[in-house]
């Protein structure tokens, strides 16, 4: 019995490893796509609140052609760089830099201005979300230890204002889930304590993989269920497939998909290493025997 119990927990644990492994590809491909749409909306604008005239992709840059042109072609390089062993650790940085710096500069006053705006609130912490992300990805081990907490501490922070957010507007909200998922104010619950759990999971450093894990199954779910159907025209939402900030909340979602897997990736893969006797460990103990 305790042989068959140990054959399983070693095929579930393959099982989520691999799982795991397509963490850093989905969120590059995210990113990749997030750079293409705001070049394709370079040109393209709306008026949000009736206060800002923006590009309709986040982070919503000014109607400024070239700056989204600019913007499009460093977000696409850094999500190319993020599948390559080799730039993995420069394009986080550079990633992570850039939608600090935006959100720091575009997305903050804008919500300063009217902080009870749930709609302007999120247009802060996603961008952060996704950035502190990637300057997770490549692990404590690659990056500076200020770096690391920094983003550990920002990202728990988002996720935290995320779950608190779905409390606050849970009918709202519930109006988003497809007719065929019963319980929607309910489901919008969970969702909302899911995201507060894993965001003091991140932050206080306790069991820290499986909070990451939570987080990216939480909107794997809803990129299949949601966001997906919408872009396809299945759920009939008039204008959906034509709608750039329906695309965008699509890769927005498959970005906090992929990378809260690679974190945890990482972090595992960081807990099996550290676990190893190494090397010179070995030979020392192979001599005193």
């Amino acid at each position: 019995m305790s042989k068959l119990i140990s054959v399983e927990g070693k095929r579930f644990e393959r099982a989520t490893v691999a799982a795991l492994s397509l963490g850093r590809p989905v969120f590059s491909l995210a990113n990749i796509a997030l750079g293409v749409e705001t070049m394709l909306c370079a040109r393209c604008s709306v008026e949000l609140s009736g206060q800002h005239i923006v590009i309709p992709v986040l982070p919503f840059l000014p109607p400024v052609p070239w700056l989204a042109y600019m913007f499009g072609a460093i977000w696409i390089a850094c999500g190319v760089g993020l599948l390559c062993e080799r730039t993995v650790r420069q394009a986080a940085i550079a990633l992570g830099s850039l939608l600090f710096l935006s959100t720091l500069i575009l997305e903050v006053p804008k919500y300063a201005a009217n902080l009870g705006n749930m709609g302007w609130r999120t247009g802060v912490f996603e961008p952060l979300a996704i950035g502190t992300l990637a300057w997770l990805l490549p692990g404590p081990r690659a990056t500076s230890r200020l770096l690391s907490q920094v983003s550990r501490y920002l990202l728990a922070l988002s996720l935290i204002v995320f779950g608190v957010d779905h409390f606050l507007a849970l009918a709202p909200i519930g109006t988003l889930i497809p007719a065929w998922i019963p319980w929607h104010v309910f489901w919008i619950a969970v969702f909302g304590a899911g995201f507060i759990a894993a965001g003091w999971s991140i932050g206080l450093n306790v069991l820290q993989p499986w909070g990451a894990f939570g987080i990216g199954l939480m909107f794997a779910t809803w990129v299949i269920t949601l966001h997906l159907p919408r872009v396809l025209g299945l759920y009939a939402i008039p204008g959906a497939a034509r709608n750039p900030a329906e695309w965008s909340s699509l890769f927005i979602a498959i970005a906090l998909w992929g990378g809260p897997w690679a974190l945890a990736s990482t972090l595992a893969r960081q807990r099996r290493s550290a676990s190893r006797p190494s090397d010179a460990g070995t030979i020392v103990g192979r001599a005193r025997v």
